[in-house]
């Protein structure tokens, strides 16, 4: 469980702008054609689906940005199991901010909730096995801090967050370059040359590649990528490391095999699942009628 943010809140904030502008612009006719502008309402944040709830934060900031006045009783912290029926928090807010408001927040945590969800049933998997699952860079396009906020809220662990924070040697790379070593020992200099300390991961696709990380890797890499191995290689990969550098799994895993995978004794394994494949989880914002 967590109630912090855990990034420049102004992100965030800027975030809400943006979202609101897509939404709002000039106004929101409805409402300023329907409802007193001095009117307040209470609302309730109702689940409907059974899942891990992700976005109170967030909603926080929401409600603050578009009435200052207005507060927030929250009954059900982010990170917390849910069930349908559930009353997350109740607001109470001028009633015209409420409802421009009320489609950012839906929209924003219904998204949050499903990532957090499935992150829990992968971290659900494993939990008793001495791996940690990480998310992936595939996320939506300006909103990877959210999609990652939310991997956390559901008990997994953020990898690298761009291309900016990590050095990650793929496939593309090693043939655009020449060759596994090439690559390695380009990176390495790099690092030497720009006065970067970045962890490096190698995607090794075949034995023949790992044994040729193992060669030059030492002090150069962190972590070997093993990526779409079958179990019984993945084992003997792990077995051929032998600790000399972290070993990571990917390709092929979806909650039917990461317990397989997790077993071979990998102690990474990433998921791109996590952020591209979940069910967004129901819930509806309702004004409380006196």
């Amino acid at each position: 469980m967590t109630n912090t943010i855990p990034f420049d809140i102004k992100v965030l904030e800027e975030f809400i702008d943006d979202a609101l502008y897509e939404d709002v612009r000039e106004g929101d006719h409805t409402s300023l054609a329907t409802i007193p502008k001095d009117a307040r309402n209470k609302a309730k944040l109702l689940v409907k689906d059974a899942g891990v709830i992700a976005g109170i934060e967030l909603a926080k900031v929401v409600f603050k940005k578009v009435d200052k006045t207005s507060s927030i009783d929250v009954f059900i912290e982010d990170g917390s199991s849910v069930s349908f029926g559930d009353i997350a928090f109740e607001v109470e807010c001028n009633a015209q901010a409420l409802l421009k408001a009320e489609r950012l927040v839906l929209n924003a945590m219904q998204r949050m909730s499903g990532i957090a969800t499935m992150s829990n049933r992968f971290k659900f998997e494993v939990e008793d096995l001495p791996v940690t699952i990480l998310d992936t860079r595939k996320t939506t396009p300006l909103l990877r801090f959210l999609e990652k906020w939310a991997v956390k809220l559901g008990g997994c662990e953020n990898y690298r967050h761009g291309l900016y924070d990590w050095i990650m040697i793929k496939d593309n790379h090693i043939d655009a370059c020449g060759g596994i070593q090439e690559a390695i020992l380009r990176a390495a200099k790099y690092q030497t040359d720009n006065n970067l300390n970045l962890g490096v991961t190698v995607e090794v696709r075949n034995l023949v590649e790992l044994y040729k990380v193992l060669e030059v890797g030492e002090g150069k890499v962190t972590r070997i990528m093993l990526d779409n191995f079958d179990i019984p290689i993945l084992k003997e990969a792990v077995e051929i490391v032998d600790g000399r550098f972290e070993t990571e799994a990917s390709g092929g895993v979806n909650i039917h095999t990461v317990r397989k995978i997790a077993k071979s004794g990998v102690q990474f394994i990433s998921v791109g699942a996590l952020t591209h494949s979940f069910i967004s989880l129901d819930m509806s914002l309702k004004v409380i009628k006196d």
